[in-house]
């Protein structure tokens, strides 16, 4: 005591099994490390006053000790951080802390290069298929639940294959295949052989540059929309009739799309559907003529690539982003769209929204700087900076749980598709 120490290993009384009484006070302590105490059994007097404790996470574990322990501490305050300052931190609990912290770790890498990646469920495997342009061929995984990996299953040959769509349907799988050259087709699992069987051409004419696939049920019926960004195409949907796809809608050409996204608000499907020369356009269901049909512009969204949303404590929330410029974070409220929050996006092609648990993610893709998770704050109500990926132009990002791990799998153009799983840290064990 008394001194001005001002750090201890927690190696410090290894050996002293017989230690009874300690004195730490009166010194520079501000944390103490892990196991500094551990085989002291029979220590019964511990004085730490006088130190100007930081009270985070690395003192939690003195916070479960003395909770537990019958050696008499006499009273000991926090120093720091502000939150804490003036308090016992006798008086504290572990539920005070919140140690817990998370990390994107590499898991694997492919060796090929890809342009979109859709994950999948059939007769209880987990599947994700990566459309691979360079090789010509959409690739099929399969989770081994061995080896805990995707592993190579199928390929479809495909002619500079743009995006690989799964839906099932009535407990049979089908592939719409998006293709540059030589038109888009859908094809259909077959049991035996087990192959994908093409089973429909998409008419070349109507769809002549696709880029994107989104599939949807409204009422009980399948629906799939292919985007197409040439000049003079057509974005359309098409209708499952129960022997095939058929041509349901049409939207306007000479707007070079980008991107169309599904979703639901107050019960009432719509599309939100991007456009290199115009802001997003939000189509609503008509039940009685059984169309989409134009409901509103997103305000103040020129040069808007995608549009992803999720939902936060039971408010909804677009994701606009863009390749120039920032991106976007709006809200949806009392019928319309209010902007919250502006993200730093040059070169961004490719967003997700995702949760792991509680935890609500977006990771937002960069061709021209790393790619960046953020982690939504539940206080300040906006996203926060939460980790780097170092992803050469990434297109597409699909989150799979499985075998108690959550794989996020990222798509990337220019280098090899790359797979990091979700790791919970514990900061108060380091």
């Amino acid at each position: 005591e008394n001194n001005d120490i001002r750090s201890l290993s927690k190696y410090t009384f290894r050996g002293l099994k017989s230690l009874t009484h300690l004195s730490l006070s009166n010194n520079n302590l501000q944390v103490l490390p892990r196991e500094l105490l551990k085989h002291q059994d029979i220590l019964t007097d511990l004085d730490l006053r006088g130190n100007s404790f930081r009270c985070d996470c690395k003192i939690k574990w003195l916070v479960d000790w003395m909770e537990k322990t019958n050696t008499s501490v006499p009273a000991i305050y926090c120093a720091s951080p502000f939150e804490f300052q003036g308090r016992r931190i006798q008086d504290l609990t572990p539920r005070d802390f919140n140690c817990i912290s998370a990390d994107f770790a590499s898991y694997e890498t492919y060796p090929f290069q890809s342009l979109s990646v859709e994950s999948y469920d059939f007769n209880d495997d987990l599947y994700v298929v990566f459309a691979q342009p360079n090789t010509g061929i959409c690739g099929v995984h399969i989770w081994d639940h061995v080896n805990m990996l995707f592993r190579s299953h199928y390929n479809i040959t495909s002619r500079s294959a743009m995006y690989c769509k799964p839906v099932v349907i009535n407990n049979t799988l089908y592939m719409v295949v998006a293709q540059l050259f030589g038109g888009s087709h859908i094809y259909k699992w077959e049991e035996g052989p087990l192959q994908f069987v093409k089973i429909q051409d998409i008419d070349a004419s109507r769809v002549r540059k696709p880029s994107f696939i989104e599939t949807f049920q409204i009422e009980g019926d399948w629906f799939f929309a292919i985007v197409d960004s040439s000049k003079a195409g057509s974005t359309s949907i098409y209708h499952w009739n129960s022997n095939g796809f058929y041509s349901h809608q049409s939207f306007h050409p000479w707007h070079r799309d980008t991107h169309i996204h599904f979703l639901e608000v107050d019960g009432k499907p719509r599309l939100i559907l991007s456009s290199s020369s115009q802001p997003p356009v939000v189509y609503q269901w008509n039940r009685g003529t059984r169309q989409f049909v134009f409901q509103s512009q997103i305000p103040h969204a020129s040069e808007v690539h995608l549009v992803k949303h999720f939902w936060a404590h039971q408010s909804l929330y677009l994701c606009l982003i863009r390749f120039i410029g920032d991106s976007r974070l709006v809200r949806w409220e009392s019928q319309r769209f209010v902007e919250i929050q502006t993200l730093p996006s040059r070169g961004s092609m490719a967003l997700q929204p995702f949760c792991v648990g509680v935890r609500q993610y977006l990771v937002l893709g960069s061709d021209y700087s790393f790619s960046r998770i953020y982690l939504w704050d539940e206080l300040t109500q906006r996203f926060q900076p939460f980790q780097e990926l170092n992803v050469l132009a990434p297109r597409g990002f699909s989150l799979v749980s499985i075998d108690n791990k959550d794989i996020l799998l990222v798509a990337s153009f220019k280098g090899k598709t790359v797979a990091y799983q979700h790791l919970l840290v514990d900061l108060s064990a380091k």
